[in-house]
């Protein structure tokens, strides 16, 4: 391959990766939620709440920490879709929002050889 081809090349792989960029609000979407996904507590929630529902009460007994504590992870986990809640009688239960934020975990998780 000549220099020139190679060239040539690498510009049409530059403008095919800039074509199939995201928007810039949808990359900034990304990052916070990945943000959210980066703090070690907010992580054991995720890993606790993999297994099912769980209120917080059993949260803090499966992942630690304090009641309060552990609520306001849930705030940033909920504010960043990637937890849900319900209100079961008097108590609100939380789960994974979708299968998409298991794969994720999963993937991590397989990526970096740790058991669940």
């Amino acid at each position: 391959m000549t220099e020139c081809n190679h060239k040539e090349e690498h510009a049409f792989s530059a403008e095919r990766a800039k074509a199939n960029m995201p928007s810039e609000e949808a990359v900034e979407r990304v990052c916070a939620s990945f943000k959210a996904f980066s703090e070690p507590s907010r992580m054991k929630i995720l890993f606790a709440l993999r297994q099912g529902e769980l209120c917080v009460f059993h949260i803090v007994q499966a992942a630690g920490g304090t009641q309060s504590a552990v609520s306001h992870q849930l705030r940033i986990l909920r504010a960043n879709g990637i937890v849900k809640a319900r209100r079961d009688g008097q108590n609100i239960v939380y789960s994974l929002a979708d299968e998409h934020v298991t794969a994720l975990l999963e993937l991590a998780c397989t990526h970096l050889n740790c058991k669940f």
